[in-house]
């Protein structure tokens, strides 16, 4: 349940990421789905849906993922399904390292969380406008992550 004061801070954020978007002509989409009580169960697949009208300029499609100290591994799988508006489909499986062997998490941030850009894919060209969707599923042997704040996706020009 989210209270007067998360909504705030949510409309806030969402605020922050529109003004972001729009000031920033070579981000061509970004979004985020947030996890209640830090903690992704496997049948929440977050649903992207991006409308992408330029054809011709290479992109860079990014993962963006906030963690906190109570996330109990060292990477994380991903499946990562993307729908084009003609139907076609594409899964791919991707391992990403979120800490070092001694622990030591990546990414940005102070205190318990941590925010890493991670790379998708680069040197995209859409092959057809309209509107592309991005299903992102975790694969680890868990069927409930701990310690997941969100999860996102960035696409921008290269």
């Amino acid at each position: 349940m989210v209270t007067g004061t998360g909504k705030f801070k949510l409309s806030l954020l969402a605020l922050i990421a529109a003004i972001t978007v729009s000031c920033n002509p070579e981000i061509m989409y970004f979004d985020h789905a947030d996890f209640r009580n830090n903690e992704w169960d496997r049948q929440n697949k977050p649903v992207f849906e991006a409308e992408i009208t330029d054809t011709l300029t290479p992109a860079r499609v990014d993962i963006n993922l906030r963690t906190g100290s109570d996330y109990p591994y060292r990477n994380i799988y991903l499946f990562v399904s993307t729908f084009a508006p003609g139907g076609e489909q594409v899964t791919d499986t991707l391992e990403y390292m979120l800490a070092d062997e001694r622990g030591r998490r990546y990414g940005s941030g102070r205190g318990d969380i941590r925010e890493l850009n991670l790379s998708y894919r680069q040197n995209v060209y859409f092959p057809e406008s309209g509107t592309y969707r991005f299903v992102i599923e975790h694969a680890m042997r868990t069927e409930v992550l701990k310690g997941v704040y969100d999860i996102g996706i960035k696409i921008r020009r290269q």
